[in-house]
C-alpha cells in the first residue's frame, strides 16, 4: 500500500506527487523523491522497479521478508535492511524496513511495523538545511527512528529482570523465576539479531569508502553506530545477569532439596530408633531377663521415646529440623 509519494528540491517539498510521474522528478536537478510502503504487494514492487531501476535481487529479498539486517551495495544505489523491535504488551513484535537508496531517490517499504514513519517525514522537513544533503539524511533519519525505538525495549527488559531479580530468594518461586528468565533471554536474543548485524553493517557507510552520495552525512551514520554500541553493551550486560541470575535460582532449588533432604534424613534416623529397638526385643531370646519382667515393655517404650526425644533436640538445635 501506498503511504507517500513526495517530490524535494534542494531540501524543500516540491509536491505529492503520483506513481507514473516518479521517472519525470528523479531527471530534475538536485531534486529526488521519497516513496514509502506499507507490506507492499508484487505488483507494487514491479511497479517501483521500473520507475526507479531496481536490482531484482533487492526487490526479491524486500518481497521475501525476514531478512537479515543488512547493508548492500548494488552499483550506485544501496538496499537496506533494518528490523524494527516493538513491545506489545509483554510480546515483543519483530518488523523490518527495506530500503531502496539512491542518489535522487528513497523507497521504504514496512513489513509487520506497528508504528509509521510519518514522524520522520515531519522532522526532516522541518530541517530543510539538512533535507538538502539528499536521499541519504533521508536514509539516516529512517535508520536513527528505528534504532531509537530500540531503547525503550531495551528498558523493558531491565525493569522485568530487576523485577524478577526481587523475587529470586522469595521461597518457593523459583520455577516461576526460572521460566521468565529463560523467556527474557529469548526477548533478548531477538533484540540482538536485529542490532548485532546492523552494527557490523552500518560501517559501510561511514569512515573508509561510502557511497558517493553518503560522504556529507558520515558523522550522522557514525552516530547511529554509537547508539548501537550502547544498546549491544547494554542487551550483553542483561545477558550476563540473567546467566547468573540463572544460577543462583539454580542454586537455590538445590539449597531447598538440601533442606528436604536434611528433614528427612533426621525423621528417619528418629524412627530408625523404635525400629533398632523393636528389632532387639523382638527377637524373643530365652535367656533375656526382662523378657519376664513386669516392667520390661514400659522401660523400652520409655527408652524408645527418651532417645527419640533427645534426637530430636539435636537435630532442632542443629537446624535439621
Amino acid at each position: 500500500m501506498l503511504i507517500n509519494c513526495v517530490a524535494y528540491q534542494e531540501g524543500k517539498k516540491l509536491s505529492d506527487i503520483s506513481v507514473e510521474a516518479i521517472s519525470d522528478y528523479i531527471q530534475k536537478p538536485d531534486c529526488f523523491v521519497w516513496v514509502a510502503l506499507k507490506d507492499a504487494q508484487p505488483d507494487e514492487l514491479a511497479i517501483m522497479q521500473h520507475e526507479f531501476g531496481l536490482h531484482e535481487l533487492a526487490v526479491e529479498d524486500a518481497l521475501r521478508g525476514h531478512q537479515r539486517p543488512k547493508i548492500e551495495e548494488y552499483g550506485d544505489s544501496l538496499f537496506v535492511v533494518v528490523q524494527t523491535v516493538e513491545m506489545d504488551g509483554d510480546e515483543m513484535s519483530v518488523g523490518q524496513v527495506a530500503m531502496f537508496v539512491g542518489d535522487n531517490y528513497v523507497l521504504s517499504v514496512r513489513n509487520n511495523v506497528m508504528r509509521g514513519f510519518l514522524g520522520v517525514r515531519a522532522r526532516a522537513e522541518r530541517e530543510p538545511h539538512l533535507l538538502a544533503k539528499g536521499s541519504s539524511f533521508v536514509l539516516y533519519a529512517l535508520m536513527d527512528a528505528v534504532v531509537d525505538r530500540y531503547f525503550p525495549v531495551v528498558d523493558a527488559l531491565e525493569t522485568e529482570l530487576e523485577t524478577i531479580e526481587d523475587r529470586i530468594f522469595i521461597r518457593g518461586s523459583q520455577r516461576t523465576n526460572i521460566e521468565r528468565l529463560y523467556e527474557l533471554k529469548r526477548k533478548v536474543l531477538m533484540l540482538r539479531h536485529a542490532v548485532t548485524p546492523l552494527l557490523d553493517a552500518i560501517g559501510k557507510l561511514h569512515g573508509g569508502r561510502v557511497p558517493a552520495f553518503c560522504l556529507d552525512t558520515q558523522e550522522y551514520f557514525r552516530d547511529v553506530h554509537d547508539h548501537l554500541q550502547r544498546i549491544n553493551g547494554a542487551l550483553d550486560t542483561i545477558r550476563d545477569t540473567i546467566g547468573t541470575a540463572i544460577q543462583v535460582n539454580l542454586s537455590m532449588v538445590a539449597i531447598d532439596d538440601g533442606e528436604v533432604n536434611k528433614r528427612l534424613a533426621a525423621w528417619a534416623a528418629i524412627f530408625a530408633v523404635f525400629t533398632a529397638f523393636a528389632g532387639v526385643w523382638g527377637m524373643n531370646f530365652d535367656f533375656m531377663p526382662e523378657l519376664k519382667w513386669k516392667y520390661g515393655y514400659a522401660v523400652a517404650i520409655s527408652a524408645m521415646i527418651s532417645v527419640c526425644v533427645y534426637l530430636y533436640y539435636r537435630f532442632r538445635k542443629s537446624g535439621w529440623l
